[in-house]
């Protein structure tokens, strides 16, 4: 595991967007997972700007979302396909049948999860997986004593988890209970792994994540057993940890 401490959620974002871009240079057909929320915001911005800028294609790529709330349009502003598609999608020039996010509305969730996982493995995996990480240290949506072993399925959202995702809606009661999320297992078969944090409000899941016990009850310190994962941290998000790259 590299750690990276950066000077700011910018420079974060950049170092972050850097990688990607060069995923994409080495390899064009890549297949990325792809992370929602405040996180990876400005990162897909500086994504944006370098396709615009350099020309980084993005025609061949495919693209795998983490998860997407449960009972959800699409259309719906609050939908995990309405910020990828208006923070990301159309601003690059990704073919839109190489995009794939679960789908929240699907009338047999159990059968949607089994196919989305399918879908994955048929797209020869997950060569960079983008995640985020909450304040009780989950990823996707696993949330704590979720088992590692999981594939993609249905999640039962915390309560911690409904309190921050509240400040997306007008009020905390909208926000749904139930999501589709990547499982562990799932994540783990990626190829490499970017795990983004920032803010001190990430210090503690930061420092769990990656010097704490590997254990259900933080489900990102399974990521200390994968064999090439990047954390790229602002100073404030990295603040608990003892020894950093800078």
């Amino acid at each position: 595991m590299r750690i990276i401490v950066t000077k700011s959620y910018d420079a974060m974002s950049m170092t972050a967007a850097k990688i990607i871009a060069g995923q994409i240079y080495l390899k064009p057909n890549s297949t990325l997972g792809l992370a929602t929320g405040s996180t990876p915001l400005l990162m897909y911005k500086k994504l944006i700007d370098i396709h615009k800028s350099i020309g980084l294609d993005f025609s061949a790529v495919t693209s795998f979302n983490l998860d997407e709330y449960i009972g959800i349009s699409p259309e719906n502003p609050e939908s995990y396909h309405y910020f990828m598609y208006n923070n990301f999608f159309k601003y690059i020039n990704i073919m839109p049948k190489n995009i794939y996010i679960p789908d929240g509305m699907a009338a047999d969730i159990n059968k949607e999860c089994h196919d989305y996982d399918q879908l994955i493995k048929n797209n020869g995996g997950i060569d960079l997986q983008v995640l985020g990480i909450g304040k009780n240290a989950h990823i996707g949506f696993n949330e704590p004593d979720i088992k590692f072993e999981t594939t993609t399925h249905k999640v039962k959202l915390d309560d911690e988890t409904i309190e921050a995702n509240s400040r997306f809606f007008a009020d905390a009661k909208q926000v749904p209970r139930y999501a589709i999320s990547m499982g562990i297992k799932t994540i783990m078969f990626a190829k490499k792994i970017i795990l983004l944090a920032n803010g001190k409000n990430k210090a503690e899941a930061v420092f769990k994540a990656v010097t704490g016990k590997i254990s259900p009850a933080a489900p990102a310190s399974i990521l200390q057993l994968h064999q090439d994962v990047i954390v790229i941290l602002d100073k404030e998000a990295g603040a608990m940890l003892p020894h950093v790259e800078n």
